[in-house]
């Protein structure tokens, strides 16, 4: 080397300066700031890292839970606080209450005139057993009142109206009926209309059968309420009206169907009323006198068994006998015929008390009728009574000659 141009080896020395500096960098201060700038750039890698790591799960699970909560995370271990630097979440924007309202459609108006149920074709609610046929219940074209046609009719009794469900609207309640024989088997029926105004069949409030025999009248009031006047008896075939009793029921919907709820739900034994027992019926024939008529005795027995003291006693079909001849005639009294078909009315019988009766007879024997000579409660009044049990209020006359 010692060979070499002293130039060439100025021009090497040069050379290796300028490339040593190259590749051992500026020097130890550069190093270190080079350094610190890689520590800080790591760091907050590793701190966006964490969050994110920590934020996708919950969104997620928001997703799936669908309703924008977001849950508290589980703790485990020590809890983590999270950097200083994190994002402060963005607050949901609060839900507006709806401003729109939604309002049922209102009940339809249930009050019908009596010319318009008169000119509609209603469905009605079953008659009692045994009615007609012709008393229909399907397609029903009803009739105003008739004293011979049997099929359904309305009533003259006044159409009520009321709100008998609770919806707002009102309702219409009628009494119809339907002829068998000479009564009349009754309904009061609820009716009302439906949306598109038809008049419909609401359901019945109370009929005529087990135990009812009539429905004399009905009123309404506030709660839908239903009041109906019913009666043990119907006035007809010649039944004098003061027989009935009468009382007062109260009906009310119950979503269904329209069930009592306040008043009596029987009648029970008439107190009114007594057992009066006849017995006897022998006609005892004399011999043949003037005129080809033989004299006769009947002999008859009342005992009044109770429990309601007798204010006089009737004896009927005793003139169907022959032609009254003296021996009890004379302590009938004369009254007006009333349509109970005695021929004689005597002195009363308290409760328990008996008394026999002697009537005496012009009869022909080839014209006797045959007779069934019966006993009849009349009160202070001159009004009569049924009897509590009828079968033993009369004897078949048994001629004895």
């Amino acid at each position: 080397m010692t060979d070499i141009d002293p130039r060439l080896r100025e021009r090497f020395a040069a050379y290796r300066a300028e490339t040593v500096c190259r590749v051992t960098g500026p020097g130890p201060d550069q190093a270190r700031r080079t350094l610190r700038r890689r520590r800080q750039t790591r760091a907050v890698v590793v701190a966006v890292t964490a969050i994110v790591l920590a934020v996708v799960p919950i969104v997620a699970n928001a997703g799936l839970r669908g309703d924008g909560s977001v849950p508290a995370p589980a703790q485990t271990g020590t809890p983590t606080i999270p950097p200083t630097s994190a994002p402060a979440p963005t607050p949901s924007t609060p839900l507006m209450p709806s401003t729109t309202t939604t309002t049922s459609p209102a009940a339809p108006d249930g009050r019908i005139s009596r010319a318009q149920l008169l000119a509609a074709r209603v469905t009605l609610p079953a008659w009692p057993a045994g009615m007609p046929t012709t008393c229909l219940t399907s397609d029903v074209r009803l009739r105003p009142p008739s004293r011979t046609d049997y099929v359904p009719v309305l009533t003259d009794l006044e159409l009520r109206y009321t709100d008998l469900d609770g919806d707002g609207a009102i309702e219409t309640v009628a009494l119809v009926a339907c002829r068998f024989g000479e009564a009349l088997a009754k309904q009061l029926v609820a009716f009302d209309r439906d949306g598109n105004g038809r008049i419909v069949t609401m359901g019945r409030i109370v009929r005529t059968g087990d135990g009812i025999a009539d429905i004399t009248d009905f009123a309404v009031s506030d709660g839908g309420r239903v009041r109906a006047q019913v009666a043990d008896l119907q006035s007809c075939c010649s039944t004098p009206s003061y027989w009935a009793r009468t009382q007062w029921r109260t009906f009310r919907w119950n979503g269904d169907q329209f069930p009592q709820s306040a008043g009596p739900t029987s009648f029970g034994p008439d107190t009114r009323l007594t057992d009066l027992v006849l017995t006897g019926g022998d006609l005892v024939l004399g011999p043949t006198g003037a005129g080809r008529k033989r004299p006769g005795t009947l002999t008859l027995t009342v005992t009044n068994k109770g429990p309601v003291d007798v204010a006089r006693v009737g004896f009927g079909e005793l003139k169907l006998i022959g032609t009254p001849d003296g021996g009890d005639w004379s302590l009938c009294a004369s009254w007006q015929n009333d349509g109970s078909g005695a021929d004689c009315r005597v002195a009363g019988l308290r409760s328990g008390e008996r008394r026999t009766y002697r009537f005496r007879f012009l009869v022909d024997p080839s014209t006797v009728a045959e007779s069934s000579p019966r006993v009849v409660h009349f009160d202070e009044d001159g009004r009569y009574w049924r009897d509590l049990t009828y079968g033993d209020t009369h004897v078949d006359l048994r001629v004895i000659s």
